[in-house]
């Protein structure tokens, strides 16, 4: 393994020996009528050690073993990943027998959300792929050697079955900004909105867990998977969660976005749930938070599309927890004047983040005002989080609902939860949403019933 904060080409694994073999369906259904893939049976190949992941609806990629590691800091984090994942395909061997999005040489990162977070990024290109995409499995091996060995399966690379260890008794307590304090920043936000210097800003608040046990991160993530079928379950480097907000995918030119923005808390009542999806389709104040969202995705895809489609309404999402106004931003990409090829998923998403559904509307305004009240460092939370290919395409998410495992002391958690603010916002009512936004989270972290 190379851990490096630079990618000079003499660092780079040489050359990188890529093998991409077509496996048979792992067999399980989460639901054996509707043949619908159950996430588990790819969690479940994980070990306990720096697992990665990106699982929805159960396709998705696993991966394990670290054959790079680069670690970035500052505002050009995005870019200096980007080359340090050139340089490792520049010295690839591959051969892929499947051919389809996650195949062949893949890397996993996240991004802190703020340029001067310490945080910063961190690119991890892993020693083992396991993928399903549309009823077809894969596995994909990565390993620094001279040339193709025998093709690889699945007993070569997965050791003996150690089912998830439960964290035990969780304590929950304050994070950063104590949450009765917590009302003050969102009224500080929303006294900035109100004498003009943001349209709208989104203040995230922490809150620190201390497990009885290490936090074995497939416990969580197996939790999230289940509970959250429709969000993008995500794991790297200590962050994971299950994001409801796809930043960015690139696929073969095309790209889509979903933006999130505009939150009622569910009730557990089917009726009365309906009636609050109605209540925030029409809400004034939810849906001038969600046009600042969808409009700022818009602009910032516009130069690299040759054309966009934004939904002229937005439609509920419905989660477990929560009810959001949602829209999906789609575009076909195009080069940008003076170059051949189209932006990565990775320039993409740099380009993008941060959104005004994490951040604010006017970005730059919004960014110090978060700066100057909020009170933390985000961390990694709101950062882009996701997956590459050799080819640049990919897919990234925002990191929400999600919690970052302290490296040294992997019983010390931090959840996050963030709240979008505009001039109507009643900071009672934004702590509450807050609280609803901790529950994933709080649930994966819990035990078994």
């Amino acid at each position: 393994m190379t851990t490096q904060t630079a990618a000079p080409a003499d660092a780079v694994p040489q050359p990188l020996v890529v093998r991409t073999v077509a496996l048979d369906d792992l067999g399980r259904t989460h639901d054996a009528d509707a043949g619908t893939p159950d996430p588990a049976d790819l969690l479940d190949l994980l070990p306990s050690d720096a697992p990665l992941a990106w699982v929805r609806r159960g396709d998705g990629i696993v991966a394990w073993g670290e054959t790079l590691r680069v670690e970035v800091t500052g505002a050009d984090r995005f870019a200096r990943a980007e080359e340090a994942w050139r340089s490792v395909l520049a010295h690839a061997v591959v051969r892929d027998e499947v051919h389809v999005p996650g195949t062949g040489p893949v890397a996993f990162a996240s991004f802190a959300f703020d340029d001067d977070s310490p945080a910063g990024g961190v690119v991890v290109v892993p020693r083992v792929v396991v993928g399903r995409r549309g009823g077809r499995t894969w596995l994909t091996t990565l390993t620094a050697g001279p040339r193709l060995g025998a093709a690889p399966t699945l007993a070569d690379v997965v050791g003996p079955h150690v089912p998830p260890v439960a964290p035990g008794d969780v304590e929950y307590r304050d994070g950063a900004v104590p949450a009765d304090d917590w009302r003050d920043v969102v009224a500080a936000g929303v006294a900035a909105i109100r004498a003009g210097e943001v349209e709208k800003v989104v203040l995230a608040r922490d809150v620190r867990a201390r497990t009885q046990h290490p936090v074995d991160v497939r416990w969580a993530l197996q939790r999230l998977a289940r509970r959250y079928p429709s969000c993008w379950t995500f794991s790297v480097d200590g962050l994971l969660g299950a994001t409801p907000e796809l930043l960015v995918r690139s696929e073969k030119g095309l790209v889509t976005s979903r933006v999130l923005a505009g939150t009622i808390r569910r009730t557990g009542d089917d009726a009365a749930d309906m009636a609050r999806a109605a209540i925030l389709a029409h809400s004034s104040k939810d849906l001038e938070e969600h046009e600042y969202a969808v409009s700022s995705v818009a602009r910032a895809l516009e130069p690299f599309c040759s054309s966009t489609n934004v939904p002229d309404v937005p439609f509920v999402l419905h989660l477990p927890n929560v009810l959001h106004l949602a829209s999906d931003v789609t575009g076909v990409l195009t080069a940008p004047v003076g170059t051949t090829t189209h932006p990565s998923s990775l320039a993409l998403a740099a380009a993008l983040h941060p959104t005004a559904a994490v951040c604010g509307t006017p970005t730059t305004a919004a960014r110090a005002l978060i700066a100057q009240v909020e009170g933390m460092d985000r961390g990694r939370y709101a950062g882009p989080v996701g997956w590459m290919g050799a080819d640049g395409d990919g897919e990234w998410g925002i990191a929400l609902r999600s919690a970052q495992v302290d490296a040294q002391d992997p019983r010390e958690v931090r959840l996050f939860a963030g709240c979008g603010i505009v001039a109507a916002s009643d900071p009672a009512a934004e702590l509450a949403e807050s609280e609803a936004k901790l529950v994933p989270m709080r649930d994966a972290l819990g035990r078994d019933a």
